[in-house]
């Protein structure tokens, strides 16, 4: 039996995605869950529409992705961290220090944008990963410098 996934199913596909299942699969799990519908020509017709709909709502978010991407990587900030001896910081700058700063800025981002292997834990220029969609990552420099007393 063809049916057509109308959300992702773990070993069996993507939404939309037109499927070949045993009867009594669709009949007694996906169907009664509303995981599936059958695959005659109106709803082909209507899973063909939505996936029209969908990659232009994708081409234009990917459009704004990439015009925020540039923002980004035109933009640097600096966080200035208190040091003790030998310029050693006291503590670490850390991804939600580096997403307060494009927030103050007037940059949207998600929590988990900013991408660390580890807190930046040095004074200097660093470069960091601002992932914005998922095939979209600018490039943000952070100066982490000495505070002033």
């Amino acid at each position: 039996m063809q049916v057509i996934l109308k959300e992702n199913v773990e070993n069996l596909g993507q939404t939309g995605d037109i499927v070949r299942v045993s009867s009594g699969y669709a009949r007694n799990f996906l169907l009664p869950n509303g995981l599936v519908a059958l695959a005659n020509e109106r709803n082909l017709a209507q899973v063909e529409h939505q996936k029209r709909v969908l990659e232009r709502k994708r081409a234009a978010e990917k459009g704004n992705a990439l015009e925020l991407a540039k923002k980004i990587e035109a933009f640097s900030c600096t966080i200035t961290r208190k040091v003790g001896k030998n310029d050693k910081l006291f503590g670490s700058v850390t991804p939600s220090d580096i997403i307060e700063e494009l927030l103050k800025a007037g940059l949207q981002v998600n929590k988990g944008s900013v991408v660390l292997k580890e807190p930046l834990k040095s004074l200097g220029v660093h470069t960091v990963g601002v992932r914005i969609q998922q095939d979209v990552t600018a490039q943000l420099k952070v100066w982490v410098a000495k505070e002033e007393n």
